[in-house]
């Protein structure tokens, strides 16, 4: 009895796992995209504020990310102009870095190595090879302490909730 209630509980945790990002996109893609704009630009800003004053994004100076995460069918591009992180809804990309929410959440809090989900290909890299290798060890120099707060709790719960959910 025990061991079916397990297994049923189990069950949900990884469906809930495999299905939220999609139903997450569904609400996301009501929210009109200048209030998204806003959000990341400020989120980027406070992120980032160190980095741009010492010029370590100087690489991206008029030069496009994009950065798309495929099961919330959310797409961004990235940009620096006049020392100033600026996200557009549509633009030619010098690179792309695409993944699901779940790969990019587990990168994201040191859980997961892109380079391990690149070569498994969960995480796509096209485009200019030195600039998406600038991008990459950006990310891999950020530390989770220098995170705003509320954003590092909420991607470290996250995290757990993933990593904990069985694999079928």
């Amino acid at each position: 009895m025990i061991e079916a209630k397990s297994q049923i509980l189990n069950k949900i945790h990884s469906q809930f796992v495999n299905k939220a990002p999609h139903v997450l996109g569904l609400t996301l893609r009501c929210i009109p995209f200048n209030v998204k704009k806003q959000a990341i630009e400020q989120l980027l800003q406070l992120q980032f504020e160190h980095a741009l004053e010492d010029g370590e994004l100087d690489f991206l100076e008029n030069r496009w990310l994009k950065i798309q995460v495929t099961d919330l069918e959310l797409i961004w591009f990235v940009s620096l102009i006049d020392n100033k992180l600026v996200v557009s809804r549509e633009e030619i990309a010098d690179v792309s870095f695409i993944g699901n929410a779940n790969d990019l959440i587990m990168i994201a809090t040191r859980r997961q190595d892109p380079d391990t989900l690149f070569f498994q290909r969960r995480l796509i890299v096209e485009g200019d090879t030195e600039l998406g290798l600038y991008v990459k060890n950006l990310m891999d120099s950020i530390e989770l302490d220098t995170m705003p707060k509320l954003l590092r709790l909420t991607l470290q719960k996250l995290a757990a909730i993933i990593e904990s959910a069985p694999t079928n």
